[in-house]
């Protein structure tokens, strides 16, 4: 259920002290190759960094790191019989314990946080503790709740230095959980949206345009852009209570005639976007 969570945390000093210690200078894109790792597999992770000129002794020594595993305690440990003089290195070390001592004393569960040094998060602008959280039975709906510390985002605006830290929930994904689970009841539809722009693959941009085209035309329109099978978009489609679906595939993209699916009674037409304009008004 809900209950069963695990808060994943790391800290970007390390990782970025740890790159410096094998002379890696883009370190920017080495993490986020590997913030990538549970999306692409640890094969893709290997061939990205080995396309990016990580040496073949540093690349697996990266893929050692990443891969340290055991209680917090055993990890920390690991950690320090590294033996890594970086001065980076060791200050995220030291802020890693101290943040793992403090959600102690909040009698805060092991259970429910755990040291995962593939956890980068990849934009720019963290500086120390990152952190993604896993619903332990639903791991494939990905991190609910992400974020991390920034000491220098708010100097893109002003002068002043304002470190802070900052979370994000996936609402989303949540809650069409809650709705599998029937923790919430569907009490009907729970978007505007006449229609929902499925893509069927990671070609994002034909399937946006698709869209804006309908919402251009006065249509109530959303998308799904999430990997999944289709069955999964299909009952996601079912859930919102939406009239229609369009489906895009490769097959659509190159003909330009797309699949519309009437939810309702389970007919499909091969139409353009023009006609279906003119179907769904």
């Amino acid at each position: 259920g809900f209950d069963s969570f695990t808060i994943h945390i790391n800290n970007r000093k390390i990782l970025n002290g740890f790159f410096d210690s094998l002379n890696i200078k883009n370190k920017t894109d080495v993490l986020r190759i590997i913030d990538k790792l549970d999306k692409i597999g640890l094969g893709a992770v290997k061939e990205e960094l080995s396309d990016l000129g990580i040496e073949n002794s540093a690349l697996q020594k990266i893929i050692e790191f990443i891969n340290i595993e055991g209680t917090n305690d055993e990890i920390l440990n690991a950690l320090n019989k590294l033996n890594i003089s970086n001065e980076t290195f060791k200050t995220g070390l030291d802020e890693l314990a101290k943040v793992c001592y403090y959600i102690k004393c909040f009698d805060v569960p092991e259970s429910n946080f755990i040291i995962d040094l593939k956890i980068a998060r990849g934009l720019d602008y963290y500086t120390g503790t990152v952190y993604e959280t896993i619903l332990n039975d639903y791991p494939s709906i990905g991190s609910v709740c992400s974020g991390g510390r920034y000491d220098n985002l708010a100097e893109y605006y002003t002068n002043q230095k304002l470190p802070g830290v900052g979370i994000s929930i996936g609402l989303t994904r949540l809650f069409y959980q809650f709705k599998e689970a029937n923790i919430i009841a569907d009490n009907g539809t729970s978007t505007p949206s006449a229609i929902l722009v499925i893509s069927l693959d990671d070609n994002l941009e034909y399937t946006i345009s698709v869209a804006n085209k309908l919402i251009k035309n006065n249509i109530n329109a959303d998308t799904y852009l999430e990997e999944g099978k289709v069955s999964k978009k299909l009952n996601y489609a079912d859930k919102l209570g939406v009239t229609y679906v369009i489906l895009i595939g490769s097959e659509e993209r190159e003909t330009n005639i797309l699949t519309l699916k009437n939810m309702k009674t389970g007919e499909q037409f091969k139409l353009t976007i023009e006609d279906i304009i003119k179907k769904i008004r």
